[in-house]
């Protein structure tokens, strides 16, 4: 028999196996509380609307001060704003953002529900703003019947706001709030 050598390491190896998953059938059982109570401090509640300031102490924003071997309970998950309400844009060729829950909008290849209020056709109609003549161009600038696919969907520039609190301490300021800030005050000399 000249495959006894492999025979003997492949049935040392299926016994090892199983004597490993054995033991730790038999100790992770005990360690993860099996019959015992779970301590009171395995699940630390996190206060859900938490902002994590930048230097105050938190090291991680995600983990809003819960210790890495703990876990929080997430925050409720945000409500769409659905106001129909035009947004201020803070930037030049900033994407505007969607005043109204897109839910159960489907856009893929076959379909762009966007497109059917906001489509030139029918903009109109749904007294919904068209979208940009930029978006019916193509890489080369040149003008397409129908929108361009580098546009096409819409929510990888466009999103939805929600009542979502701020996550980070942020301190931008747009540009005319600059401006104005660097004006010299006016009837001077």
């Amino acid at each position: 028999m000249r495959n006894k050598p492999l025979v003997v390491v492949v049935a040392l190896v299926a016994l090892l196996s199983v004597l490993v998953f054995a033991a730790g059938w038999m100790f992770g059982s005990k360690r993860s509380g099996g019959d015992e109570a779970t301590p009171a401090t395995a699940s630390v509640p996190v206060d859900a609307r938490a902002i994590f300031i930048p230097g105050g102490g938190q090291i991680d924003a995600i983990r809003r001060g819960v210790p890495v071997d703990k876990e929080g309970h997430p925050p409720p998950m945000a409500r769409v704003e659905n106001t129909d309400i035009r947004r201020v844009r803070n930037y030049p060729m900033q994407p505007p953002t969607i005043p109204h829950t897109i839910d159960g909008y489907q856009v893929d290849l076959n379909s762009n529900r966007c497109m059917l209020c906001h489509g030139r056709s029918n903009a109109a109609t749904f007294q919904a703003p068209p979208v940009s003549v930029t978006h019916y161009m193509d890489r080369d600038a040149q003008f397409l019947a129908t929108i361009s696919p580098r546009r096409y969907f819409c929510s990888q520039c466009h999103v939805v706001q929600t009542d979502a609190p701020t996550l980070v301490a942020n301190g931008f300021k747009d540009i005319d709030s600059v401006l104005a800030a660097e004006a010299p005050p006016s009837g001077g000399h």
